[in-house]
């Protein structure tokens, strides 16, 4: 596996790839990898010939009281785990390399940011978005690949490139998910003992919804998930919320995909989590009811 810092020498790697004709599947994170990330990296191995992970704790997409300066970081144990996933560049800029100086543009998004963590952390996806554009252009992938627990990310990648005909493909990838249930994440290193089992509620809510739906509507249903979290966890409920996927407007019954969301602010560490469902009737006494959870 080939180790790059620079922005540049990247770029000429990758042209070089793509002149030969080999196709390149990008997998970007913020390091700290576990099963979650390892499994995006496995999937592009099978669809594409050259397999790119960065790594970069992009700074534009924390907030002044976000935990930037704590986020796990450990580049021997990522470069290790990466290379044994099947990874053949890991690519590590320095965040004076991706921004030598104060940009002169910068991504803002409109749409899809008004629900769920884009509604507390003003200007995250704007971060997200313009760190990713940056990456699209250095890494010039075919095809990107993001896992689907943070499902808002997914919607608004894919519209960033759809609005601004960047030529890459977006993979979303199944949650993975620890054998209890719990979905892998960077920051479930943060979690004490009792919060790692009250952690596991967030997907016992997200399940017992999608049955409660069929009985009330999508408002009652929000405040049945909150009060089951308040039950059964310590942490503060940020939200809970049932939207169109991936408008992440109020549902309605023409809509085609629902996303289930939650977030919890244990002690060091917020936790989110969702399913996505399609072909969701909610119940009437003219239809049957009918969906299937992906």
């Amino acid at each position: 596996m080939k180790i790059v810092k620079s922005t540049q020498v990247m770029q000429k790697e990758m042209n070089l790839e793509k002149t030969a004709g080999k196709t390149i599947g990008f997998v970007p994170t913020m390091g700290y990898l576990h099963e979650g990330h390892l499994s995006l990296i496995k999937q592009a191995k099978e669809e594409c010939d050259i397999i790119v992970v960065s790594i970069f704790v992009n700074p534009l997409q924390f907030g002044p009281n976000e935990d930037f300066d704590r986020y796990p970081r450990d580049f021997e144990r990522d470069k290790k785990l990466a290379e044994e996933a099947g990874a053949d560049v890991l690519f590590c800029p320095e965040t004076k390399d991706m921004y030598p100086e104060e940009p002169v543009v910068t991504v803002s998004v409109n749409r899809r940011v008004d629900a769920l963590c884009g509604k507390t952390r003003i200007g995250h996806f704007d971060g997200v978005a313009t760190v990713l554009t940056k990456l699209f252009n250095i890494v010039s992938p075919n095809k990107a690949f993001f896992g689907m627990k943070d499902a808002q990310q997914v919607a608004v990648v894919t519209g960033l490139v759809e609005d601004f005909n960047i030529q890459v493909e977006i993979i979303g990838c199944e949650t993975k998910r620890e054998a209890d249930g719990l979905a892998m994440s960077s920051r479930n290193v943060y979690l004490d003992e009792n919060e790692r089992k009250e952690a596991l509620h967030l997907f016992q809510s997200l399940s017992r919804a999608q049955d409660w739906l069929l009985k009330y509507d999508s408002g009652d249903t929000e405040q049945k998930m909150i009060k089951y979290l308040e039950e059964h966890t310590s942490g503060s409920v940020e939200y809970c919320k049932i939207l169109s996927y991936p408008e992440l407007l109020p549902p309605t019954k023409s809509d085609k995909r629902l996303i289930f969301a939650v977030s919890v602010k244990f002690n060091k560490a917020r936790l989110i989590d969702n399913v996505i469902i399609d072909n969701m009737f909610i119940k009437t006494e003219s239809e049957e009811e009918t969906c299937s959870v992906h």
